[in-house]
């Protein structure tokens, strides 16, 4: 073992395939959407993704600007820690490491619930979710040891085939529109400003979960400066766009006076019952193979993504050195990703030990609070850009200053200009301000609703334990941060460096 994740490995499409499926877009679609249609109790979901979408696009400029200049595993906690600090930088790292395996493990519950019916109903057998859990459980932690290569070829042929079902049930939808008449009511902007419009929102912006992971692939990508921003932009608009156009496409199919009814007794089953009148039977039967092996795709990319997290905190001392190493052969983070599977089977056998229910309490609870954790860290990111941005324009007028009292010395100027006076105003100070504000906004919604996203009553207690368990994890990244400053203040001035920058000047 050594340390060092491969260079060169994965290009837009492989990095696009690894986010996207993270996103499990026909599990939003067939889940999400209607879910959101139903909890929401209004007609506007389909202009609700699209503008997720601006939203989440606006977060993104400065977001892969600061992966043009700092490639990093690490991602959002890299980023906090250049722009507010490394105790908030280790908060942030013990944050996502809790959001990214909440997701992963979450997935589990839904790929085995959905598997096992799959199975009762199109072979007649009877299988328990644990099985069927545990088999893509093994899948996942085998692709997560091989390289990362190999998990973004098999992730790109299960996201293509998903997509192209989309697309074919959006149009069998559209091409029979209720009593004849396609209605573009849901897609009126008019429903942002609905009572329910934070709802919605809340319940969108789920749906969209891991596309920032394209900034953790970028020590791992060919000329990352170009492929990083290309893969952010690229997911967001085909997820923004497909979300949008088959939650439109349902509403025309039902009628939107319908949807929500429907959508509320039908559930997941109501894009395959839509386009089961009008498609081969076999083809429906590859809509439901394809929703069981979406979550499987979206278990491995955050499998992918949670090993990165883990590693990165490993190379920069948080963790034991050894979850920093790589395989020698295959260059994967293999005790990160070791750990990852023995977290996933403790928490697939313990369920299965207690008869917890795999779907609600599994999957829409850990999965609902994972985006919970995710959103946190993209207010988090929004405000640490702004700062590292105002720090290093500062910076840079210092530097000019100086060098115009010394006539023909450059300074250090063109080091400054090269690295971020290239970011424009409006990347490195408009955009972070607006993605704060209005992440917070929906961060807010999120929290208010949340008792909504899991099904419980607004008085029960349950709703309050997932964000306690984000503050707990958060605590802990102070006290880890604080321990090592004091006792191996040489392992604390790494937190944030890894081997793919230089040190953090100005951070705490």
């Amino acid at each position: 073992m050594k340390s060092g994740l491969a260079k060169d490995r994965l290009g837009v499409f492989g990095v696009t395939a690894q986010v996207m499926a993270a996103a499990a877009p026909l599990t939003v679609i067939a889940g999400g959407a209607t879910g959101g249609f139903a909890i929401a109790q209004q007609r506007g979901v389909p202009i609700a993704y699209i503008a997720v979408a601006v939203i989440l696009g606006i977060f993104a400029l400065p977001y892969v600007a600061m992966a043009r200049q700092i490639p990093n595993a690490g991602a959002f906690y890299v980023y906090v820690t250049a722009g507010l600090g490394r105790v908030m930088g280790a908060v942030t790292a013990f944050v996502a490491v809790l959001a990214y395996n909440a997701m992963q493990v979450g997935l589990y519950g839904g790929l085995g619930y959905e598997a096992s019916h799959f199975i009762a109903n199109h072979f007649h057998h009877d299988v328990a979710w644990w099985t069927c859990a545990l088999v893509g459980w093994l899948a996942v932690g085998i692709f997560g040891l091989l390289r990362v290569d190999f998990s973004a070829k098999l992730l790109a042929v299960l996201l293509l085939a998903e997509i192209a079902v989309a697309v074919a049930f959006a149009a069998v939808q559209l091409s029979h529109p209720y009593q004849g008449q396609v209605s573009f009511e849901t897609l009126s902007p008019s429903w942002l400003l609905a009572g329910s419009a934070g709802v919605m929102a809340t319940i969108a912006i789920a749906g969209f979960v891991g596309f920032e992971n394209t900034t953790v692939f970028a020590e791992e990508t060919r000329n990352a400066r170009r492929t990083v921003p290309l893969a952010t932009f690229l997911a967001l608009t085909v997820i923004g766009l497909l979300y949008g156009a088959c939650a439109w496409a349902m509403t025309v199919a039902t009628g939107p006076d319908h949807i929500v009814a429907q959508a509320g007794t039908e559930g997941t089953n109501l894009i395959f019952i839509l386009a089961g009148g009008y498609l081969p039977a076999f083809v429906i039967t590859l809509g439901h193979l394809l929703f069981v092996t979406s979550l499987f795709a979206a278990a491995l990319s955050f499998h992918n993504t949670s090993n990165r997290y883990i590693y990165a905190m490993g190379r920069d001392g948080m963790l034991p050195a050894v979850f920093g190493r790589t395989s020698q052969r295959t260059k994967s983070p293999v005790a990160a990703s070791l750990l990852q599977s023995t977290i996933g089977l403790t928490v697939i056998l313990g369920y299965a030990i207690a008869h917890w229910d795999p779907y609600t309490q599994l999957f829409f609870w850990l999965t609902a609070s994972a985006g919970l954790g995710v959103l946190t860290l993209m207010v988090l990111t929004s405000i640490a850009m702004l700062a590292y941005s105002i720090r290093q324009r500062s910076r840079r007028r210092r530097a000019e200053d100086t060098a115009e009292l010394v006539r023909g010395v450059p300074g250090p100027t063109a080091g400054i200009r090269s690295s971020v006076g290239q970011v424009s105003v409006w990347r490195g100070l408009i955009c972070p301000i607006v993605a704060a504000i209005l992440l917070t906004i929906i961060l807010w919604q999120t929290i208010a609703n949340f008792h909504l996203l899991l099904g419980v009553d607004p008085s029960d207690s349950l709703r309050w334990y997932f964000p306690a368990a984000i503050a707990v994890f958060a605590l802990l990244g102070v006290v880890v941060a604080l321990v090592l400053k004091a006792v191996r203040p040489a392992a604390y001035e790494r937190i944030g460096n890894g081997v793919a920058r230089p040190a953090l000047r100005g951070t705490r």
